[in-house]
């Protein structure tokens, strides 16, 4: 198995390719001129890349997040001279996501110089990846390369690598890595405590086409395998990588044994030691004892990680 590790980029994680795509496309229709006013929805790591790009654009950032938004990228988002708008009323689909857009919906019409970057239906978003992160896969991939592991939020990043791989690796397959409760892959909406992943509404950038299958990842699982990733290697994933990991790992327990699979891990764990890596956060979301069962369950099938 081969992990694609995101959390080297500017801000550490994937998103900053995002930013990257999602800011020069609204350039192209309309030039960003110092003092403009940027607006975003974001669970965090979109957030850090656009507001590290527009203060070097000298633009102003507004991002609107949530209380699951962890509390060291807040800290960091204040640090970059964020303008944080604070959502805390529920979605009715186990997270915050519809009552974001609503308020950035909100803060356009009141304000009609501000510019949404728009990360769920702006093209820009999957384009990128299909221009950059697909290509990368499929040399990094190597011939053998049969099995791709991409977690899904808006769903671009899975859309821009599958676009890129159907074309000219249309025998590897696609597993969109998902978070249960959430409605991305289909399902029931739910509680989801991992940010980041998964969401309250489907993408709009996915079809059929889009994947082979999809893994819906509890939480508890998420953070055993980041637990153990770390314990075994000394390297901390963020919480959707841990998804990954676990919808391969899936894959193996169904007897799907890829001959080369590529996990694609969007950041690190340096964002998460306040939830998945502290044992207080699972108290306080009552996941402890199933982490704890989930641990025991892989390390009993003999799973290790290990490097090279």
């Amino acid at each position: 198995m081969l992990i694609k590790q995101e959390s080297l980029n500017p801000t550490g994680s994937i998103k900053d390719r995002t930013a990257t795509g999602l800011l020069a496309e609204i350039d192209r229709k309309k030039p960003l001129v110092p003092g403009t006013v940027l607006v975003e929805s974001t669970s965090g790591n979109l957030g850090l890349a656009l507001a590290r790009l527009a203060r070097l654009l000298d633009c102003r950032f507004i991002a609107v997040i949530d209380e699951k938004t962890p509390h060291p990228t807040r800290r960091s988002l204040v640090a970059s001279g964020v303008e944080l708008k604070f959502v805390d009323e529920p979605d009715g689909q186990g997270g915050y996501l519809l009552s974001r857009l609503r308020a950035v919906q909100e803060l356009c019409r009141e304000n009609s110089g501000h510019r949404w970057t728009n990360q769920y239906e702006n093209t820009a978003n999957p384009r990128i990846h299909r221009e950059t992160t697909g290509p990368e896969i499929a040399r990094q991939g190597g011939a053998e390369l049969d099995a791709v592991y991409i977690a899904v939020s808006t769903g671009g990043t899975l859309a821009g690598i599958s676009a890129h791989l159907r074309t000219v690796r249309p025998d590897v397959r696609i597993v969109a890595v998902d978070a249960t409760g959430s409605l991305v892959t289909g399902g029931a909406g739910g509680e989801r405590l991992i940010a980041g992943l998964g969401a309250s509404r489907a993408s709009t950038f996915l079809d059929s086409t889009s994947y082979d299958a999809a893994a819906q990842i509890d939480a508890a699982r998420t953070v055993a395998a980041c637990r153990m990733f770390l314990e075994d290697t000394g390297i901390a994933l963020g919480g959707s990588s841990g998804s990954v990991l676990c919808g391969y790992l899936g894959d193996l327990d169904r007897g799907r044994h890829p001959r080369r699979a590529l996990c694609v891990c969007p950041d690190g764990g340096g964002k998460y030691l306040g939830t998945v890596f502290d044992d207080t956060w699972l108290n306080a979301v009552n996941i402890a004892g199933d982490v704890k069962h989930a641990i025991d369950l892989f390390r009993g099938d003999g799973l290790r990680f290990r490097l090279g």
